[in-house]
């Protein structure tokens, strides 16, 4: 489908991939979840950040203090535009690096695409609130991972 996604904000500093393997998963992502719902991702920014930026983000979207793994930010088509999924992702490289060390045989890298791929999930519309749609997010989104990791 080629999804328009740009990587943006901050250094990858810790992880072992860089942005242009970054943006490459993102997109794998963007097109997995666009073909789950058949409306395409026309424009998503992952933007990069650490806690701090994280926290400032978590508070401004969701009204939440504190910093925390991915906020997903969805907007309408601007007038003019195609139709489809238009968005941002914040992404805490921070978070990630952190939360790796308590699963295991998962590095800092996996945790970062766990968490690109949820937020395209949220994109599309899936829901995590209850403890279902949870898990079926999350298989969704390991299988996601599975597959780009054999396609490498």
């Amino acid at each position: 489908m080629g999804s328009g996604v740009e990587i943006d904000g901050c250094a990858l500093s810790g992880f072992c991939m860089g942005k242009v393997e970054l943006r490459r998963a993102a997109r794998y992502f963007a097109d997995r979840s666009a073909a789950r719902i058949g409306v395409p991702f026309r424009s998503v920014s992952v933007v990069l950040q650490r806690d701090d930026e994280s926290a400032a983000v978590h508070e401004s979207v969701c009204g939440a203090a504190g910093a925390t793994d991915v906020v997903t930010q969805r907007y309408d088509p601007m007038p003019g535009e195609e139709p489809g999924i238009y968005g941002e992702l914040y992404v805490n490289l921070d978070q990630a690096r952190r939360a790796a060390h308590h699963r295991r045989g998962w590095s800092p890298d996996m945790e970062l695409l766990l968490y690109i791929a949820h937020g395209m999930d949220h994109l599309s519309g899936a829901d995590d609130a209850d403890d279902s749609g949870y898990a079926r997010m999350r298989r969704r989104e390991l299988r996601w991972i599975a597959d780009l990791r054999r396609k490498a």
